[in-house]
């Protein structure tokens, strides 16, 4: 059974990044030019800071010029964090996402734009925001239900701690 250059990388670096406390999250190899660029992108529940990317960076570096695993041509290692919009298809991806804005591409009601609330085995509880004045609403959606999910970006939103704050200093 043949197993793809993705796969055998995989294979090698997944135990690495998770003695780092990450969860290896995609590998790609991508020819830019007459160059082959590695891509790795990493994640935890508390996110990944530089500190922790460079550390898991040099650890596979290591690891990769020890075995050789990519050839004798050269190549550059990019190791980062999902984007902001990311796809969620992991459990774990819709837990980090609590308290985000996420779009829904469900399988039988078209899109849904919602806040994630609660994550649990079977699926999430969500808060759809209302419209022209309306008050949100909560809604279930199981896992199968589920055919994309992107988290948004949101510029204006304050956060609860943000708000809490204000409110603070308004009463002093």
């Amino acid at each position: 059974m043949s197993t793809t250059q993705s796969e055998r990388l995989r294979e090698l670096l997944e135990p690495l990044v998770t003695s780092q406390g990450l969860d290896l999250e995609e590998i790609a190899v991508d020819s830019v030019g007459r160059k082959r660029v590695l891509r790795v992108v990493v994640d935890s529940d508390a996110g990944a800071d530089l500190d922790a990317i460079a550390d898991v960076s040099r650890a596979l570096s290591a690891k990769l010029d020890e075995t050789d695993a990519m050839g004798d041509a050269a190549y550059d290692l990019e190791v980062g964090t999902p984007g902001a919009e990311r796809l969620l298809t992991e459990r774990r991806h819709f837990v980090r996402a609590t308290d985000r804005l996420v779009k829904f591409q469900l399988a039988e009601d078209g899109e849904l734009v919602a806040r994630i609330l609660k994550v649990d085995e079977d699926g999430l509880d969500v808060e759809v925001p209302g419209v022209k004045g309306r008050k949100a609403t909560s809604r279930r959606l199981g896992f199968p239900e589920i055919e994309r999910a992107r988290v948004q970006v949101e510029f204006n939103r304050k956060d609860q701690a943000d708000t809490k704050d204000m409110k603070e200093e308004e009463e002093a």
